[in-house]
């Protein structure tokens, strides 16, 4: 199952995506986002793993232009909670090493702290942490 979010000019700016085989919600995040498309797509991918009964998201935020630090605090204390509460334990936040999106993610890690979270710059490596979930607990 893919889902696609489009912004106003009718582009897309997430893509949500069911893996079964790994048992993760992969979302893709182009272009520049409003605090708007942040808000909708992260409830929309939030609503995505909990129908899955997933627990990891892969968040791949490489082909994002800018940062999206203006929904940082909506993101920590709003959805980060109940992000948790639809069952996310461990997100793997894929970024392009000194680039704006590297660094608000950067920020979301040391600031949310409802579930486990960690930054990548490498697919497999992000893929292989979000794995461990299901082979630690």
């Amino acid at each position: 199952m893919i889902q696609e979010l489009v912004n106003p000019f009718g582009k897309v700016y997430l893509t949500i995506k069911k893996d079964a085989e790994n048992k993760l919600i992969y979302v893709n995040w182009v272009g520049y986002l409003t605090e708007e498309n942040v808000k909708t797509g992260a409830l929309a991918y939030t609503k995505t793993l909990a129908e899955a009964g997933f627990h990891c998201v892969l968040n791949d935020t490489r082909s994002i232009v800018g940062s999206w630090n203006h929904s940082m605090d909506w993101v920590v204390k709003e959805w980060a909670p109940s992000a948790a509460k639809a069952g996310l334990k461990r997100i793997a936040m894929l970024s392009s090493p000194q680039s704006f999106g590297e660094t608000s993610a950067d920020t979301f890690i040391k600031e949310q702290m409802a579930f486990e979270a960690k930054c990548f710059d490498d697919m497999e490596a992000a893929k292989r942490w979000l794995q461990e979930q299901y082979t630690t607990n």
